[in-house]
């Protein structure tokens, strides 16, 4: 698959998600075989105003194809956004967010609210592909809701407006994440755009991902929620897709010692506090489904210290086998 002039090997994308997608986590994912990654969304107006706390969330991941992913709603103030980001991270491609259902960004007409205003979201794209020097990729929704599913019309424009690549999530903005993802509906997109399209939602193992790509004909997949305390399925679904058969998942201790260096790469990153503080929902999810870990679930919902991080890793290493 190709993304403008960027060629990319097993297009397996790991979804740009707020609060879960920092530096950290997504250099994990990459060296498991997320091939092509996001960071966060980082707002254009606050990049253009010098926020700092924004601009550190565009630190680019090395072991993987990487996009910066920038959302606003004004095509000047994006397309400064954009160039920043570019200046910023060194990122491969810039990608809108046109996606995200959360109120507070898709009621101001950012994310999927965008999704309501077609003409904008064109100009957007045009605007930031004339901004920068890099493919410029949109990820965006079925739709509004149920009574407004535009993506057929709303994907063309933004191929007709210069996008490289288009990702589209099967559900619409009032489905958050709930139900069932819509792949057909992402078939049909495919069929009518010649640019690269990357499906997402529902997404969960590797079977899941060779399901979608023949349901559907995306040229990649992208896994959102499933990564999350499970990077190892990137590498399930490389095998999938491969032909392959998948790689046991590693015992419990070497998953925590996973774990362990996802915290002390944020530490590097972002300081001790922020990274302790982050690393409690992030532990937890790396317990999903382990027998008796509520009593660790318990002590991590309190880290303040990466010397915490160390006693409950090896508590957990000594206790749950």
């Amino acid at each position: 698959m190709r993304i403008g002039n960027i060629e990319i090997k097993n297009p397996i994308a790991l979804g740009p998600m707020a609060g879960v997608t920092d530096w950290a986590f997504r250099t994990i994912c990459a060296e498991l075989g997320a091939n092509l990654t996001v960071t966060e969304m980082v707002s254009s107006r606050a990049l253009v105003y010098q926020d700092k706390k924004s601009a550190a969330l565009l630190r680019k991941n090395e072991g993987s194809v990487c996009g910066a992913q920038i959302f606003g709603n004004d095509p000047e103030i994006m397309a400064q956004g954009a160039q920043l980001a570019l200046d910023i991270s060194g990122c491969d491609f810039i990608d809108i967010n046109m996606g995200c259902p959360m109120p507070k960004i898709a009621n101001s007409g950012d994310g999927c609210g965008l999704m309501r205003t077609p003409e904008l979201a064109g100009e957007i794209v045009a605007a930031v592909v004339k901004a920068v020097n890099v493919p410029v990729t949109v990820k965006c929704r079925l739709g509004w809701d149920k009574g407004s599913i535009n993506v057929l019309d709303f994907t063309k424009r933004m191929e007709d407006n210069g996008a490289a690549m288009v990702t589209v999530h099967g559900r619409t903005r009032s489905m958050l994440y709930c139900g069932v993802a819509d792949w057909d509906t992402i078939t049909k997109v495919k069929q009518q755009l010649s640019v690269p399209i990357i499906a997402n939602g529902d997404i969960v193992s590797g079977e899941a991902a060779v399901k979608c790509l023949k349901r559907t004909g995306a040229d990649g997949i992208m896994i959102g929620r499933a990564s999350f305390g499970d990077p190892w399925v990137f590498a399930d679904a490389k095998a999938a897709l491969a032909g392959e058969t998948a790689p046991v998942r590693p015992p419990l201790n070497k998953r925590v010692d996973v774990a362990v260096r996802q915290f002390e790469l944020a530490r590097d990153d972002k300081g001790e506090h922020i990274a302790c503080l982050e690393a409690r929902k992030h532990f937890a999810w790396y317990l999903r489904g382990v027998a008796y870990s509520n009593y660790y679930k318990e002590q991590i919902s309190s880290i303040k210290t990466m010397e915490d991080v160390y006693r409950i890793a090896e508590g957990i290493r000594r206790d749950l086998k």
